[in-house]
C-alpha cells in the first residue's frame, strides 16, 4: 500500500503551480484560470463515470487519480485547503448520510 496521501498532492500541486506555464501542465491550468481548470475536473469526472459503469477498474483507477489531481487543482485556484474539504467530511460523518441529505 501506498504511503502517498492526498496532502502529498496538494503540495506538490502547490509547488508545481509556481513554475512556468512551459514546464508544469499544474502551471498552465493555474495561469489558465478557473473556468479552464474546472473545464477539465469536468472531463475527468465523466471519464470516471465511464470507467465506473462499464466496470474496467484499471481505467476507473487511473480516471480516480486524474480526477482527484484536478479537483486539488481547482481547489488550489479557488484557494480552499483541502484540510477545509476533509473538515466537511468530519463534520457529515457525525450523521447519516440520509441524515444529512435531509437537512438541506
Amino acid at each position: 500500500m501506498s504511503g502517498f496521501t492526498l496532502s502529498d498532492l496538494e503540495r506538490i500541486v502547490e509547488e508545481r503551480s509556481k513554475a512556468s506555464p512551459d514546464e508544469s501542465w499544474t502551471a498552465k491550468l493555474v495561469a489558465a484560470g478557473q473556468p479552464k481548470a474546472a473545464k477539465k475536473l469536468g472531463e475527468e469526472a465523466i471519464e470516471a463515470v465511464m470507467a465506473a459503469v462499464t466496470n474496467d477498474r484499471d481505467n476507473l483507477t487511473y480516471e480516480a487519480a486524474d480526477l482527484l489531481y484536478h479537483l486539488m487543482v481547482v481547489l488550489k485556484i479557488a484557494d480552499i485547503p483541502l484540510e477545509n474539504v476533509m473538515g466537511e467530511l468530519e463534520r457529515r460523518t457525525s450523521q447519516s448520510g440520509l441524515q444529512e441529505k435531509a437537512s438541506r
